[in-house]
């Protein structure tokens, strides 16, 4: 009886198990599929196989008509690695993000977005070279965002108060920080000379009130104002300035600008801006150390004049000025060896820029040349002056040479001519001759005695094209000298 029990109690276990085998799969519980935040652990090994008796038995037919159940493996999903976080800009001087700051994003972001587009754009031709200087001063670098809603870095930006050039100076404080400015250069235009400039009035700024918000508001208004107005006020910062009436609403708005356009400046993807940064500054210089005119150089150097003068912007004339023993002059890259082999070779004369200068009260022949490293003689033969004496107001022409002239704040003098001729090969044996016209010259019966043209006569002279002469006139001629 024990027997049949144990039989039945070991039959009853493979039909428990076909069971099992027969019933649907159980489903995967809804959240399995989700990434956990760490690895599963191992499935457990399958149960063991029910203790028989000592002695092997043929497993039964119901065993062997039901197989065991398939073993499934579940992998999970492996877990998505987090997304990087967005690096934010950083920033070398105070920046607050306020309602008035915001305000002044959302102006440039929206209400002048094309121009400011602009400004940015440009601003790859100058940051490199300004960071650059503002690093060798100890300065923070974000500070030359100031000439980006100062001028939108244009160096001939020029305001209703008459400040100039991309970072707007005055011409009291450019005076003041170095720059010259008078009728022949302004160099509150030139983006070096200005920043250097720029640099040093910041760093006096700041000295003044160890604050760069309220040294900013000293940059807009001036530091006199400024500085009254702290004083009236008692304010502890810039911010609490603000608050009152001492300073004008451009004043107070000035450094939410400021800050407004430096963080666009710096993270303008996040704007909606898709920039084409305009190419980094580069340049040669070459030192000029007479008043040479533009063209000449342009033709010399093999480079064009538009691009002379858009490396040099702080030139006012189209020659380089007087006053400079040394005048250093930007030409592209790679124009410089060309330039200095060419221009070596060109005759002095030819190099000569003629001036019209309109005599002032007090002024002599004897002053003049002085003035323009001239001699009273060539005053008289060129201007056909029979007298040493010259009335005020009259207009004389005078030739510039090497000597360095002496030049007076809002002097009345104008560029006439230069000689541009550089035809090859280069007029060596050419040298001036001063013709008197007879009765019956004219400019084309000179041009061919003298074998050149009425054209090179006229810029020689700086005759108009619709000039006559007249018998008893002093020409300047070019000539070689077998023609002499």
């Amino acid at each position: 009886m024990r027997v049949s029990w144990l039989a039945v109690i070991l039959l009853g276990v493979p039909m428990g198990l076909a069971a099992c085998a027969t019933a649907p799969a159980p489903k995967a519980p809804s959240h399995a599929a989700r990434p956990l935040p760490s690895p599963a652990p191992p499935a457990p090994a399958p149960p063991s196989a029910p203790v028989s008796s000592p002695v092997d038995e043929a497993p039964s037919a119901a065993a062997a008509e039901f197989p065991p159940p398939v073993q499934v493996s579940i992998i999970e999903e492996p877990a998505p690695e987090p997304e990087e976080e967005e690096e934010l800009p950083t920033y070398d001087v105070p920046i607050i993000l306020n309602s008035s700051v915001e305000s002044h994003i959302d102006y440039f972001n929206v209400r002048i977005r094309d121009k400011f587009e602009l400004w940015l754009s440009r601003s790859g031709r100058y940051l490199p070279l300004m960071k650059e200087i503002f690093k060798k001063n100890d300065l923070p670098e974000d500070l030359v965002f100031v000439s980006l809603i100062e001028s939108g870095f244009n160096p001939y930006a020029y305001s209703r108060a008459r400040a100039v050039g991309p970072w707007q100076f005055m011409k009291g404080t450019g005076l003041k920080y170095g720059l010259r400015i008078n009728e022949w250069i302004d160099e509150r235009r030139d983006p070096v000379k200005s920043t250097i400039a720029a640099a040093n009035y910041l760093k006096d700024l700041y000295a003044m009130f160890n604050s760069w918000p309220l040294a900013l508001a000293s940059y807009n208004a001036g530091e006199g104002r400024v500085g009254r107005a702290m004083a009236k006020s008692k304010a502890g910062d810039f911010w609490d300035l603000r608050s009152t009436r001492y300073l004008r609403p451009e004043t107070r708005n000035y450094v939410p600008k400021f800050m407004a356009a430096t963080i666009i400046a710096k993270n303008p993807e996040k704007y909606g801006f898709n920039l084409n940064y305009h190419e980094p500054l580069q340049y040669d210089e070459v030192v000029i150390d007479r008043p040479t005119d533009l063209r000449l150089i342009a033709k010399t150097a093999g480079v064009t004049y538009e691009e002379v003068k858009e490396l040099n912007p702080e030139l006012k004339q189209s020659v380089t000025p007087l006053g400079y023993d040394d005048y250093r002059l930007k030409l592209p890259v790679g124009a410089k060896a060309a330039f200095e082999e060419r221009f070596a070779q060109i005759p002095e004369w030819e190099k000569t820029v003629w001036l019209k200068h309109v005599v002032r009260r007090g002024e002599t022949l004897a002053s003049i040349a002085r003035k323009f490293g001239t001699t009273v003689a060539t005053l008289r033969d060129i201007n056909h002056l029979k007298r040493s004496s010259v009335r005020i107001g009259a207009t004389i022409l005078v030739p510039t040479g090497n000597r360095a002239a002496t030049v007076e704040e809002s002097a009345p003098t104008a560029v006439t001519n230069a000689a541009l001729t550089i035809d090859e090969p280069l007029a060596r044996e050419a040298k001036p001759l001063r013709y008197r016209v007879k009765r019956g010259d004219t400019l084309w019966n000179i041009s061919k005695r003298f074998n050149t043209t009425v054209d090179q006569i006229r810029k020689w002279n700086g005759l108009g094209t619709t000039t006559t002469i007249r018998a008893g006139r002093r020409l300047i001629l070019y000539v070689n000298a077998e023609q002499s």
